[in-house]
């Protein structure tokens, strides 16, 4: 969709300028502006929003394009920010999910976990109660996490007092938690959610289910160490009345999340300039300096903050010279490489599902994830690790228009689906050969539950890991600026010893996804950055006088 680019005047210098209109870029500027700081939010594209956007498949056809649900949006960012006077509104899911085993064959989780133990028990009566007890013990470590998404890691490059700190921090956060628990929530972070499943559930259903409630765009399958932790990511708090586990639609799809974050950031007198790429990140003596335009205009400023992925910011925009080698050595290890794509449709009216009942209302209708047993999941990953595209394909499909009837005209649809396990670097051919092929191949296999949809596309855009990168500025195509596994999280992301959201380089700040705690639209890498450099400022404030 064509929309004309934010031309805010620019000036020649800034207090702070933030590169990268994607949502956390412009909650770091939206915070940085409530507390006076003179901001300017620099983006590429036309629009705001960075991967959190809705646009047009064809016209009068809207629908978001990359990131596709609510969930772990912070419900403090959503407060803060008076994201509802802004015109933030979600519609919370209730199926949270709805999981197609085969054709004619659906199991949901309801939010009423009553509810969902129920329908389990068709499939088998022991597993109800098992789900019972595991769901209560998830949503309890998940309370456990809960804080550290809202403030740095822990520190490990402190030392002396600092060290003590952290140490005192993290014994505070702990002090409700018991043996057990920290065995569990130690197993959920670093062990393999295929045996976690395997040990708790006898239902290939049941493990399925689980499997799709697990965190999506992430490398590895669900035999490899520290697939689990996305069991627990899902179960955070969400949305404006902070409900844990909570997923939603958007209304207007999930660009209007960052639509009401930028009009929060300019009622503060946050600038936005949109059609702006930033060339460079002007370093001078070891200082942010500001940055050079694409076109070769430079800008001053005392504090740059990056919303692009760690290798972007740090290989990318930054000359060699400013960093430490072994510093850009470990920014060039990160993995990226993203195992995701997307398909975009917009359809003549809503696709018929085989085995959905006929009274089924419109929020159970917009979902269905076709889902691989744990061992097709598994062999999926190691395809994808091959540079192959696996045959058969993990596929979560949203029909947002059911709930949302702003994103088309009466009577038709739209559907976004997103694809899990599928190589960034192909083994054969390249994905500009191979684009439509893989269209072609995912509308197939829906077309198994949905036999209808093909003769009802009107309109399509397919994008794979390369058109996530060449689109949204995301390197290699990954969705959370850099691998969600244990090596690459809390005080590890995005890399040892820099993982307060300060780098290197004085004045320069990571603002984005690389940066804790990672990925999904939660605005908490913004919120935190934006803390941290508030702090500084005090700081250096106090030392001046």
């Amino acid at each position: 969709m064509s929309r004309p680019a934010e031309s805010a005047e620019l000036r020649d210098r800034y207090d702070a300028i933030v590169v990268g209109a994607g949502h956390n870029g412009l909650t770091a500027a939206a915070y940085l502006a409530r507390a006076g700081v003179d901001v300017l939010v620099l983006e590429r594209r036309d629009l705001v929003g960075g991967a959190c956007v809705t646009e047009e498949i064809i016209p009068g056809h809207r629908v978001s394009f990359a990131s596709y649900f609510a969930s772990m949006l912070m419900p403090t960012v959503v407060r803060d920010l008076e994201l509802a006077r802004h015109g933030l509104r979600m519609i919370g899911s209730d199926p949270l999910l709805a999981v197609a085993l085969d054709p004619g064959s659906i199991v949901r989780w309801w939010a009423d976990p009553d509810r969902t133990a129920a329908e389990i028990a068709l499939h088998c009566p022991a597993d109800a109660e098992t789900f019972l007890r595991v769901d209560r013990e998830l949503k309890a470590l998940a309370a456990y996490l809960q804080p550290f998404f809202l403030e740095p890691p822990p520190n490990l490059a402190a030392t002396g007092l600092g060290r003590l700190g952290e140490l005192t921090r993290l014994v505070r956060r702990f002090r409700r938690i018991g043996g057990s628990d920290v065995a569990r929530l130690v197993t959920f972070l670093t062990g393999s959610l295929g045996d976690y499943l395997d040990r708790q559930f006898e239902s290939e259903a049941v493990k399925r289910m689980f499997l799709a409630n697990n965190v999506y765009g992430k490398h590895g399958g669900p035999y490899e160490a520290g697939s689990a932790a996305g069991l627990l990511f899902h179960l955070l708090s969400g949305g404006d009345e902070a409900v844990q586990g909570y997923s939603g639609h958007v209304v207007g799809g999930m660009g209007a999340i960052t639509q009401a974050i930028a009009a929060s950031a300019r009622e503060h007198g946050a600038r936005i300039r949109t059609g702006t790429p930033v060339g460079a990140i002007r370093v001078s003596g070891g200082t942010a300096r500001g940055v050079t335009l694409a076109d070769g205009t430079e800008i001053e400023a005392d504090l740059v903050l990056s919303n692009a992925d760690p290798r972007h910011t740090f290989l990318g925009l930054l000359e060699a010279g400013a960093l430490p080698a072994g510093f850009r050595r470990d920014i060039a290890a990160i993995r990226m490489a993203g195992p995701s794509a997307k398909l975009n449709l917009a359809l003549s009216r809503e696709p018929t599902v085989i085995g959905r009942a006929a009274d089924a209302d419109p929020l159970e209708r917009s979902l269905l994830t076709i889902v691989p047993t744990l061992a097709d999941a598994q062999s999926m990953a190691d395809q994808a690790r091959r540079g192959e595209i696996p045959d058969r394909l993990w596929i979560d499909c949203v029909i947002p228009s059911l709930v949302d009837a702003t994103l088309c005209p009466p009577g038709k649809a739209v559907m976004t689906c997103f694809i899990q396990y599928v190589p960034y670097r192909l083994r054969e051919g390249s994905w500009d050969e191979r684009r439509e092929n893989f269209a072609d191949s995912i509308i197939r296999q829906i077309s198994r539950f949905m036999p209808d949809l093909p003769e009802l596309i009107e309109g399509r855009v397919v994008l794979t890991p390369l058109d996530l990168e060449r689109t949204y500025g995301l390197t290699e195509g990954n969705i959370f600026h850099g691998d969600l596994n244990i090596a690459q999280l809390f005080s590890m992301r995005p890399t040892p010893g820099w993982s307060q959201y300060r780098t290197p380089v004085k004045g320069l700040y990571l603002c984005g996804a690389g940066a804790h705690p990672g990925g999904g639209v939660t605005g908490a890498p913004g919120h935190n950055a934006a803390k941290a450099v508030l702090k500084d400022l005090r700081g250096w404030r106090r030392r001046s006088r």
